[in-house]
């Protein structure tokens, strides 16, 4: 019998499941899908039953697939920002209202408006968005007044799955942050927000350390999971935090670009930035701050940047998925830097960073008879990466000095893609080769919780990149002036896409 370590990931779509060694090797992984229910137009719900239920498909077969196996101690990562209720009994009182989840439009102006933007900035290092757990607590509060007066428990997706397993409740401060109830500073609840917002509490979980051990698997859940009872979980983190744990991106020289559905920028820092405008979110990471460590990071937001090359593919293409993607990045490849003057705006679900704008919609501008297919999937390729680097201008506006990109997630498997981004960004760029980073970056919470490793220590040698790519400082100047012209197509536009 060999000792591991299991990440249980939470995902909007489906939990994954990672069995890795002590140092690393990733021996086995699984995943159980689940649905996004959405009873109204704006809503997206999930039921908590289905994650657990997820959960031990998921963990039952990557220990299948790895019988000889010990588990030492599970991590937790999971979806950021949603909201799970619960009752006197701890049983759920709604389904889990999600991230995407629009409901909470007049909840999130009438927040910012009640404390204050620049104040709410200054306290939890972020806007409000729709999704978010305050915005969502606020709405229960004001169209479900009934259901809201039972409420014992406001939890995290994770840290419901957590309870499930353990009878414990606690969260982590990255999680926690993403709540936007959490003062970034103290790493504690804001009891300013707390009670303006009419919220207990002890209707909260505790907050604690990512690296530390939140409970023991009990009778039930390990019945459920195939495991031994009594062994121990970590706290864990959201799954941004252990991401970037799994890209092995602790330092501040270092940029993690994901470019998945949505697409993300993190930066770490070693102490707590702000931006006193609100266009990009500072979380706190899955390390404790100290002795030079990134405690927090700084993340803009893209919400369609592979789901804008998923459209165009649905509109054009009719093969198998992967071939039709292998086909578009080769087409693309073909076509000049510029796509014979096509812009691309990708906001087809409106956009996070910089603009923080849910009213924006995508734009192709300037099309002529002369373009082809190839020229739409090339202005699809560089509009989402100029509108990655529109939000790392703001990064670096507040101070960041990356050295290289780290670049995960679908546009990681592209070389074409990988030069666009060495390109407009004029760095390096290093693609990701771990496979479900943020379910490795549980395991290595997992560890850290038992004190094998240290988390920081760990992310660095447990990561595994591709080749880098190098920039060409010709065709970055070039993407500089396209940038321009980027942003000057919203700016001029923005004001008719309410409409």
């Amino acid at each position: 019998m060999s000792t591991h370590l299991l990440g249980i990931d939470l995902g909007t779509s489906a939990v994954k499941a990672v069995l890795s060694t002590v140092d690393g090797a990733v021996v086995a992984t699984a995943f159980a899908e689940y649905p996004i229910e959405q009873p109204q137009p704006e809503f997206a719900e999930q039921k908590p039953n289905l994650w657990c239920r997820a959960a031990s498909g998921a963990v039952r077969e990557v220990l299948a697939r790895a019988p000889h196996a010990q588990v030492a101690a599970i991590g937790l990562s999971g979806q950021m920002h949603g909201t799970v209720l619960l009752d006197a009994a701890h049983q759920p009182l709604a389904p889990a209202v999600i991230w995407p989840d629009r409901r909470s439009v007049a909840q999130v102006k009438e927040i910012t408006t009640l404390v204050g933007a620049e104040r709410l900035y200054a306290i939890t290092g972020s806007p409000v968005a729709t999704g978010f757990q305050a915005a969502t607590v606020r709405w229960f509060q004001q169209h479900a007044p009934e259901l809201w007066q039972q409420v014992k428990m406001i939890l995290l997706p994770k840290d419901y799955l957590r309870y499930r397993l353990t009878g414990v409740f606690a969260t982590d401060p990255s999680d926690a942050a993403g709540a936007l109830l959490l003062d970034e500073t103290r790493r504690d609840w804001s009891d300013e927000l707390l009670a303006q917002l009419g919220i207990c509490r002890d209707q909260l979980p505790p907050v604690q350390p990512s690296a530390s051990v939140s409970g023991y698997l009990h009778a039930e859940a390990a019945r459920a999971l195939g495991l031994p009872v009594g062994i121990p979980v970590a706290t864990g983190a959201a799954d941004t935090a252990c991401s970037v744990l799994g890209a092995g991106v602790v330092e501040s020289d270092q940029l993690l670009l994901t470019i998945s559905t949505g697409g993300q920028l993190v930066q770490p820092c070693e102490t707590v930035r702000i931006d006193p405008h609100g266009r990009i979110h500072t979380f706190c990471s899955a390390l404790e701050p100290g002795e030079g460590r990134a405690g927090w990071y700084q993340m803009g937001a893209m919400l369609a940047a592979g789901m804008a090359l998923r459209w165009l593919r649905q509109q054009l293409f009719e093969e198998p998925e992967q071939i039709a993607y292998d086909r578009m990045m080769a087409l693309a490849a073909q076509e000049a830097p510029g796509a014979g003057g096509l812009l691309f705006l990708p906001y087809l679900v409106g956009e996070r960073t910089p603009y923080m704008d849910p009213t924006a919609r995508g734009v192709f501008f300037g099309l002529t008879l002369s373009h082809t297919r190839a020229s739409l999937i090339r202005a699809v390729v560089e509009g989402v990466t100029l509108a990655a680097y529109n939000a790392y201008s703001v990064l670096r506006e507040l101070g960041a000095a990356p050295q290289q990109v780290v670049l995960a997630g679908g546009g990681a498997r592209s070389r074409f893609w990988q030069q666009v981004v060495a390109d407009v960004f004029g760095l390096p760029v290093q693609p990701l080769r771990t496979v479900e980073q943020s379910a490795v970056g549980a395991c290595i919470l997992a560890g850290a919780a038992l004190g094998i490793h240290d988390a920081a220590e760990a992310a660095r040698t447990w990561v595994h990149y591709g080749s880098p790519t190098m920039p060409d400082s010709a065709r970055h100047a070039f993407y500089q002036e396209r940038l321009a012209a980027f942003q000057a197509l919203y700016q001029r536009n923005a004001g008719y896409f309410g409409g």
